[in-house]
C-alpha cells in the first residue's frame, strides 16, 4: 500500500473527527447532549440538511452564510475542523502506523482542550483524565519515552504546575492558574515523557508571549491581570513535540 495513502487517510478520518470536536466544543459547555438533537443555524435555528454537514465543504459551498437567514457561519467550527485533518495527516505521516493513530488522538484531545480553554477558560476533568489515561495506555505501542518516564511525566507535570499554583497564590493573593492547567500538564507528560515537560513550558511561555503582542498590535491592553489560556498555549508547544519525538525515533516500533 502507498505510503501517502496514511496521512490522506488521517486528513480525512480527521475532517470527520473534527466535526464531532466542533459540535461537542459547542454544546458541552451549556450542558447539551453531543448526540441528541439536530445541528441547527445559530442565528435563525434553520435545522441542517446532511449536505450542509460535509466538514469544510459545506462552508465553501455556502460561502460562509446560512442559506436560510444569510447571516455569517462562526468559523470556529470550520477552524476546528481543519486543525484535526491537519492534525491527523501529520501524526499518520510520520508515523503511518498505529503509533501514529494514537498521535492524532493525542492531538485531538488536545485541541479540543484547547478551544475550551480559549473560549470558556475551562478545562474539563474528564477530558484531563482521558488525556493521561489514554498516554499510559499509548505507552504499550511506543517504546519512547519508556512507561516510567510516562508515569513519572504524568506526576512531574501535575505537581509543577500545582507548586506554582500554590506559590503564586501566596505571593499575589489570588488564583494565578485554574485547577485545569497541572492537570493538562499531567495528562501532557503521560504521552511525552517528563523530559520534554521543560519544553514544553517554554513553548507555552513564547506562544503566550506572541499572544500578548498580537493583542497590544491590535490595541488590546495586556496588563498583568490579563488571562491568557495556559492549556490552550501548552496544547500548541505539545503536539509539535510529540511529532518531532516520534519522528526522530523513525517510528521504528
Amino acid at each position: 500500500m502507498p505510503i501517502i495513502f496514511f496521512p490522506v487517510a488521517g486528513v480525512l478520518l480527521g475532517l470527520i473527527i473534527g466535526s464531532f470536536l466542533a459540535t461537542l466544543i459547542v454544546r458541552w459547555p451549556d450542558s447539551r447532549s453531543v448526540i441528541a438533537g439536530r445541528s441547527a443555524c445559530d442565528h435563525c435555528g434553520h435545522q441542517l440538511r446532511s449536505w450542509e454537514l460535509i466538514p469544510v465543504m459545506s462552508f465553501i459551498l455556502q460561502a460562509g452564510k446560512c442559506r436560510q437567514c444569510g447571516e455569517a457561519i462562526a468559523t470556529d467550527h470550520l477552524a476546528i475542523e481543519i486543525a484535526a485533518a491537519l492534525i491527523g495527516g501529520l501524526a499518520l505521516f510520520v508515523a503511518p502506523n498505529a503509533v501514529g493513530l494514537a498521535g492524532a488522538v493525542f492531538g485531538w484531545i488536545l485541541l479540543t482542550l484547547a478551544a475550551l480553554d480559549r473560549k470558556h477558560h475551562w478545562l474539563p476533568d474528564r477530558l484531563t483524565a482521558i488525556l493521561a489515561v489514554s498516554g499510559l495506555l499509548a505507552g504499550f505501542l511506543a517504546d519512547f519515552p519508556g512507561f516510567p518516564d510516562r508515569l513519572v511525566g504524568g506526576l512531574t507535570g501535575f505537581l509543577s504546575l500545582t507548586i506554582v499554583a500554590a506559590i503564586y497564590k501566596q505571593m499575589r493573593g489570588r488564583e494565578g492558574l485554574g485547577g485545569g492547567d497541572p492537570k493538562m500538564l499531567a495528562g501532557i507528560g503521560c504521552w511525552l515523557g517528563w523530559s520534554a515537560l521543560p519544553m514544553v513550558i517554554l513553548g507555552a511561555s513564547l506562544a503566550g508571549i506572541l499572544v500578548a503582542i498580537s493583542w497590544r498590535l491590535r490595541g488590546k491592553e495586556v496588563t498583568a491581570d490579563s488571562m491568557l489560556p495556559l492549556g490552550s498555549l501548552m496544547a500548541v508547544a505539545a503536539f509539535p513535540l510529540w511529532l518531532y519525538q516520534t519522528a526522530s525515533t523513525g517510528f521504528n516500533y
